[in-house]
């Protein structure tokens, strides 16, 4: 398998307080890893670090090949937008944009397709995510569970090669919560590398590899292998994560 995110010994310090300590991971292509560990174990920080919205103290952080740590802030910024989605708890769409200005925003501002190419992707993930008939909806005018929806839309629009997500579900309930996750898995089978932070055990049980973290390195993992909805062993995967879960601590 081909490496596509390397971290090597990044530390993380706010003033005196260091919250990474020595971190190295490997992340394949097409991985779903999940990030978990108590509040203040340093899950949002080492996200942001390894995503380039934040840079280490120190430590290398090499995304196909290139340590990105190292680019300067329009380099940086530039990859992020061609190369990497994002999402997090609370969609942080653009209220004076519809639904379907806020996905295909990004796609414009990319520059890497026609525009007529970028509507037609924004039209067939805003048909897979089950959100085509609000398209043209303010953002105030539709449910929770839809904005989520369009801000995984917005975050393929320009079909990355890794999919960041911070408590992409800490908002919704149980079933949309469902329904938002076999997106992603979706997305994953496609081919996307994914890496999000979850409290939730449930949804660190669609991941392939889950990683706790605790007192700012990582403590242990658990390889689950790949997740597929119609296994009938999926109680038995979530029974193996609570009860790893239970060792840790959590």
């Amino acid at each position: 398998m081909k490496t596509i995110l390397e971290i090597k010994n990044i530390c993380k310090s706010y003033e005196d307080t260091q919250i990474l300590k020595d971190i190295n991971l490997k992340v394949n292509e097409g991985e779903f890893l999940a990030i978990m560990g108590q509040s203040g174990s340093g899950k949002s920080t080492l996200l942001y670090g390894v995503s380039g919205m934040d840079r280490p103290t120190s430590g290398d952080v090499l995304f196909c090949g290139e340590d990105i740590s190292k680019l300067d802030d329009d380099k940086m910024s530039d990859m992020r937008l061609k190369h990497m989605g994002f999402i997090f708890q609370n969609p942080y769409l653009l209220k004076n944009l519809s639904i379907r200005d806020n996905i295909i925003l990004p796609g414009f501002k990319a520059g890497t397709m026609s525009r007529e190419l970028v509507n037609q992707n924004a039209d067939t993930l805003m048909e897979r995510t089950g959100i085509s008939g609000v398209a043209d909806h303010d953002i105030k005018k539709v449910s929770g569970g839809q904005l989520q929806r369009a801000s995984i839309c917005r975050a393929l629009i320009n079909q990355p090669d890794i999919l960041f997500g911070d408590e992409p579900t800490g908002a919704l309930n149980s079933s949309t919560t469902n329904e938002v996750m076999d997106i992603i898995n979706s997305v994953n089978s496609d081919g996307t590398t994914v890496i999000i932070v979850t409290h939730d055990a449930k949804v660190a049980a669609r991941a392939g590899r889950v990683i706790f973290l605790m007192d700012g390195n990582i403590h242990d993992e658990l390889s689950l292998g790949k997740y597929n909805k119609d296994d009938k062993k999926k109680s038995l995967r979530e029974k193996n994560i609570y009860e790893w879960l239970e060792n840790q601590g959590f």
